[in-house]
């Protein structure tokens, strides 16, 4: 099992717009990856409704868990999404000028 402990950057934690965009990040790996957030059960990454059930808030200790498929794709999974949930999501699309207001 390859897992990996990192803290929600985004200044929402994870509702709307960073859930949507780590889900969609998740959905396209090649990989099942899930997280969870101590004391709750895992869910599945690609799972909107899951994700925002685990209730994560800026600064949120959440644990990203997959299969150790021995080719390092499971790792590599894992990093990238742990690389994204550190960032301030909200701000990186409002940077990228894709916000909406």
């Amino acid at each position: 099992m390859i897992e990996r402990t990192v803290n929600v950057g985004s200044q929402t934690g994870l509702h709307a717009r960073p859930a949507a965009i780590f889900v969609k990040a998740a959905t396209a790996l090649p990989v099942k990856v899930t997280i969870s957030v101590d004391g709750k059960k895992p869910v599945v990454a690609k799972s909107m409704l899951g994700v925002l059930a685990l209730g994560s808030t800026c600064g949120t200790a959440v644990t990203l868990a997959a299969e150790d498929d021995g080719a390092g794709v499971a790792r590599a999974a894992v990093d990238e999404l742990a690389d994204l949930l550190a960032r301030d999501l909200d701000a990186d699309v409002a940077a990228d000028g894709h916000g909406d207001g």
